[in-house]
């Protein structure tokens, strides 16, 4: 379980490491662009949902406790970026098949 720190408050939520990387990814690729946009996601407690406003300006730590970085899956990635690329906002949605690689055979 890993942590998103949000604003010098720092609020914290609590996120399971492998959703918090592909958080992170995107995160990452929307703010190098200038965008911001906003991030809703449950309470791990039951307590309802939040929403964050995700800025340039908001400071933010991705803080992982597990020891090893989880493969990444890009067909994720994308759908997340488009997420968060929308009117609504960026909601995790659940994880797609990873693409497989064809190989042919000789």
């Amino acid at each position: 379980m890993g942590k998103l720190v949000y604003n010098t408050a720092g609020h914290s939520f609590d996120i399971e490491d492998r959703t918090l990387s592909h958080l992170r990814m995107v995160f990452m690729n929307k703010l190098r662009r200038g965008e911001s946009f906003m991030f809703h996601f449950p309470m791990g407690d039951g307590s309802g949902t939040r929403t964050l406003w995700i800025s340039p300006s908001i400071p933010l730590v991705f803080h992982f406790y597990g020891s090893r970085a989880p493969q990444l899956n890009r067909r994720w990635i994308e759908d997340l970026m488009d997420e968060a690329s929308s009117p609504q906002g960026l909601s995790v949605t659940v994880e797609p098949e990873p693409e497989s690689i064809s190989v042919a055979s000789a």
